[in-house]
């Protein structure tokens, strides 16, 4: 299996191993032609050096004067001081002297030169790598140049080389210098790769090993990076964040299953144990309507939740809520209408602070804005105390539109204030005294007020409710 620790060793080796190849080779390559070119340069001014020399000294002292002691001398300390070897011939190519570092080379004397040779020096200048048709055991780099007198008359050739060999030892000490540098360079490359790869490996092996073990079951599996705040601990804290919203997910779950198993297991439990005894006979013949009535209310209640359930799932799975334009004034006045008889019922006085000279017009989805201000006015009428006051108020600030809802009635603890819009939520704590209520009313509320993505809040002192929530206006 391809790990991403292999993957990354491989990569900074063969990165490091390539630089050092593309950089040695232009490096020796530049060295290479840098030597040849410092050596023809030398070689070809001491030519031209040792030819007017040659020139002057057969003015001055005959045809022979190669084979004089202080000539042969001369040019045998320039060959030992240039590291080169000098060679003269007759006009022909014919060798009269010749020296190898220094020593003389009786076995050359006499000897002619390739016809070719000749002529290119004749004719210019000859320079080249040679053996000179096997005078020389090896190659050599080497410059001819012909000796004329100031009239421009042929008195002879003179050729100086170097061995091909003394240039490629130069070239392959700066290779080897180079082989070990990149094996040094390498070697260390190769150590720190492998300490960081390991150390940006590792956490993520770790967050895998995690992921599994989430995918078991185990919700409570974290991932410790220690302080790193790299792109790999910004992937821990994003597993962590997923891990604790799944974890607070499925704890919601289970209580939100915990809470509907309670709530149809009451109802359930009523119809069937009064139902049973009116089969039975247990319940008398004169009591059994008033039975009937009590299975007939948990039926009905029943069907209250299922309804309520099934809302709650589709707004749950709207991505976003519908927008329109609408007038919330117009909206609040029918749900309260719709809810008329409610109001008689508990002799409640209906305080409506709206504007009389101009519609409100918001954006939202009508029909779930609708629910909403059915639902707070539905709990603010069942928890008003009789008699009481039932208060509506519209105001504008700025984009927004606020609206409030109130009642009178018993005062909310203020730990239950934040509570009120959880699922199943009842502030009796009973879930028997709301016979009505299914606890998901206040929740359907702050679901749909979510999806368009307003607020609410809800206060209460001094025996007074209030719920506020907010509408963009168009």
């Amino acid at each position: 299996m391809k790990t991403m620790y292999g993957r990354q060793f491989a990569t900074m080796v063969g990165m490091v191993l390539l630089s050092f190849l593309m950089l040695g080779a232009s490096f020796a390559t530049l060295s290479y032609q840098y030597t040849i070119r410092d050596k023809k340069d030398t070689l070809e001014r001491n030519a031209k050096y040792i030819a007017q020399f040659t020139s002057d000294s057969v003015k001055t002292g005959g045809e022979l004067v190669w084979q004089t002691a202080a000539f042969q001398s001369y040019l045998n300390s320039v060959a030992l001081v240039s590291d080169s070897r000098i060679v003269i011939t007759t006009p022909e190519g014919v060798v009269v002297y010749a020296t190898n570092s220094g020593d003389a080379l009786p076995d050359l004397q006499y000897a002619p030169l390739p016809q070719q040779t000749v002529e290119e020096i004749v004719n210019g200048s000859f320079m080249g790598m040679t053996t000179l048709d096997g005078l020389y055991d090896e190659s050599q780099y080497l410059v001819g140049l012909p000796i004329t007198n100031v009239k421009g008359y042929l008195q002879g050739l003179v050729l100086v080389s170097s061995s091909a060999s003394n240039i490629s030892g130069v070239w392959r000490d700066l290779f080897g210098i180079l082989l070990v540098t990149t094996l040094a360079v390498v070697l260390i490359a190769a150590i720190i790769s492998s300490v960081t790869s390991m150390r940006q490996s590792q956490p993520i092996k770790e967050v895998a090993a995690a992921a599994r073990q989430f995918g078991l079951g185990q919700l409570d599996v974290r991932v410790d990076v220690g302080t790193r705040r790299d792109e790999v601990g910004e992937l821990a804290d994003a597993f962590n964040a997923m891990a604790e919203s799944l974890s607070k997910s499925e704890q919601r779950r289970s209580e939100f299953i915990a809470n509907v198993s309670h709530e149809l297991k009451t109802p359930m439990t009523t119809i069937a144990g009064f139902a049973d005894g009116i089969l039975d006979g247990t319940i008398p013949p004169d009591q059994e309507r008033h039975y009937l009535q009590i299975i007939s209310s948990e039926t009905r209640r029943l069907s209250r939740l299922v309804r309520s359930m099934l809302d709650l799932s589709r707004l749950q799975s709207d991505e976003r809520a519908a927008q329109q334009q609408f007038d919330i004034c117009e909206t609040l006045v029918r749900a309260l209408v719709s809810l008329e008889r409610k109001v008689n019922a508990k002799h409640l006085e209906v305080d409506a602070k709206l504007p009389d000279d101009e519609p409100i017009p918001v954006w939202g989805d009508q029909d779930a804005i609708t629910q909403v201000c059915y639902n707070l006015l539905d709990n603010a009428i069942k928890f008003s105390q009789e008699g009481g006051v039932l208060g509506l108020e519209v105001t504008v600030k700025g984009p927004k539109a606020t609206i409030t809802i109130s009642n009178q009635g018993e005062t909310i603890p203020p730990e239950e204030q934040q509570l009120v819009f959880d699922r199943f939520h009842k502030t009796d704590h009973s879930r028997s005294a709301d016979r009505d209520g299914v606890g998901l009313g206040l929740y359907i509320v702050k679901t749909i007020l979510n999806s368009h993505k307003e607020t609410i809040t809800c206060t209460s002192a001094d025996g007074v409710t209030k719920f506020v929530f907010t509408l963009t206006r168009a």
